[in-house]
């Protein structure tokens, strides 16, 4: 009999929510723990995002401690704010090293590495993961308008799946869905990461005008 199928998730939790933003459903969060855990033995979810730092209130506060409570490992970081050169406001909040170092701990213990991001920085991580065994699929969307997945991140992949086929899955119901003014405070803070995804996934500094 052989052993089951032993999975980790790795949540770019920006990048996540701008690929759902993209393609107009919100995220499910115990849904999609649910149905990960139907597809084997789920060692871990990890969900990565940044926090503004000095920021009395995080808006993104209350979905990190639900997912805190509810069988994610959350990790976050807190962005440093400065004043470029040119008067603008910049925000740095660079999750990539934490998630790298993680899947390569992990990678002798799980069989399939399930990656929530579109993001080509990704690419060499995938390749060092496949390397030791590990079997990789690539979450994001060719759907949305530009796509959100870079393509070396989707060619390296074993897998890529749309995030648009998962939506019966891991959608939320539209009649859950908060009332537009409540959904835009309680992912303001998310949509500061989200910036960070521009075109070809390069970079990580978004960039707010003043």
């Amino acid at each position: 009999m052989s052993s089951p199928n032993k999975i980790a998730l790795f949540i770019d939790g920006a990048n996540l929510y701008a690929t759902a933003k993209a393609l107009n459903f919100d995220i499910d969060y115990k849904r999609l723990l649910n149905e990960f855990q139907s597809r084997g033995t789920l060692l871990r979810a990890f969900y990565y995002t940044a926090i503004i730092e000095d920021q009395e209130y995080s808006s993104i506060r209350p979905l990190v401690d639900w997912l805190d409570y509810n069988g994610y490992t959350v990790v976050t970081k807190r962005t440093k704010e400065f004043i470029d050169v040119s008067g603008r406001r910049k925000v740095k909040g660079d999750m990539d090293v934490e998630l790298a170092v993680d899947a390569m701990e992990l990678s002798e213990h799980m069989d399939q590495m399930v990656l929530f991001s579109g993001d080509g920085d990704f690419r060499s991580l995938v390749e060092a993961v496949q390397r030791r065994g590990v079997r990789v699929t690539v979450i994001s969307t060719i759907a949305a308008h530009p796509p959100m997945v870079a393509d070396e991140l989707r060619r390296q992949a074993d897998v890529f799946t749309d995030l648009i086929e998962l939506q019966a899955k891991i959608g939320r119901n539209p009649s859950e869905r908060p009332a537009p003014r409540q959904r835009e405070a309680r992912y303001h803070s998310e949509q500061v990461p989200e910036r960070e995804t521009t075109a070809e996934f390069k970079g990580n500094d978004s960039v707010l005008e003043e």
